[in-house]
């Protein structure tokens, strides 16, 4: 996990077998609900692996970005501008991004 006042970079959110060595789902958003309790968002920069979005009360935006790729310009201007966009609406807002393994993408 890498981390910094406002950015989590972080491995893909698993349950099931992958749990065990990913992080755990739950344990996830009970992080961010305890810490940053509706000041978070959760971008997902997967294509391949989604879940089910209620995990982030639906704080979630997935940018479909092959692993081992470099994502389309159209799709980096869209992400930063979201970002961008979150973390203007108040100070104490924070970004948790991950892909697959967590440093990849």
């Amino acid at each position: 996990v890498f981390s910094t006042d406002r950015i989590i970079a972080m491995s893909f959110p698993s349950s099931g077998k992958q749990s065990f060595y990913r992080n755990p789902i739950k344990e996830v958003a009970r992080f961010l609900d305890t810490k940053h309790k509706d000041h978070y968002k959760v971008y997902n920069l997967c294509s391949e692996k989604g879940y089910d979005p209620k995990y982030f009360h639906y704080r979630v935006e997935r940018i479909f970005i092959d692993d081992h790729n470099v994502p389309a310009l159209e799709d980096m201007l869209k992400f930063t501008a979201s970002v961008r966009e979150w973390m203007s609406l108040d100070e104490k807002n924070i970004v948790a991004i991950h892909c697959k393994g967590g440093k990849g993408r």
